[in-house]
């Protein structure tokens, strides 16, 4: 569907927020790069330490846990990557237009029940460069929900947006309008 059929069902167009893709996989190669070098290093350490009592273990157990902890979140990451390819959110006067890979699905402002799971900042390092600093979901009246982080463009300017429209019925205006 294109923004023009879906411009006349949802009213004007307003903005678009666009999720980056590359980003997400960046993330992902970054994890699956750091998991498999943590599994590199931890099984031979593993194995060497068989037996002994000194420092050797602790080690072999950080970078085992590393390892495994490095290839789950990326392999995580991957599946979201490859799942959410080319997504983008349209925001309209009446509703939004959730793009993924060339599929559109129009969802007025009356399908969204509320914005929930929000989290705010992250305290954790790198929390906003893994997509961990701000999230939200939207929750749709048939009580499916649509995930948003922060490799979103402008995650917390949606929300906003999505919690004025549905919660205090002020809707966004379309360009070349006045509110």
């Amino acid at each position: 569907m294109r923004r023009t059929d879906a411009a006349r069902e949802l009213g004007g167009f307003v903005r678009e927020h666009r999720t980056d893709g590359s980003r997400r996989l960046r993330v992902a190669g970054a994890l699956l790069v750091t998991g498999v070098i943590g599994l590199a290093f931890g099984v031979p350490v593993t194995i060497a330490s068989i037996g002994t009592t000194d420092g050797a273990p602790e080690l072999a157990g950080l970078l085992l846990g590393v390892g495994l902890i490095g290839l789950g979140l990326g392999v995580w990451r991957l599946t979201q990557a490859l799942r959410t390819r080319e997504q983008c959110f349209d925001v309209h006067e009446r509703g939004l237009t959730h793009r993924i890979a060339g599929n559109a699905t129009l969802i007025p402002w009356t399908d969204i029940e509320r914005i929930g799971s929000a989290t705010a900042d992250d305290g954790r390092p790198l929390a906003e460069a893994r997509g961990m600093g701000f999230r939200f979901a939207v929750e749709l009246r048939d009580a499916r929900k649509i995930r948003v982080d922060t490799f979103t463009e402008d995650a917390r300017e949606l929300a906003e947006t999505i919690h004025r429209a549905v919660s205090m019925g002020q809707f966004p205006q379309g360009r070349g309008r006045r509110p």
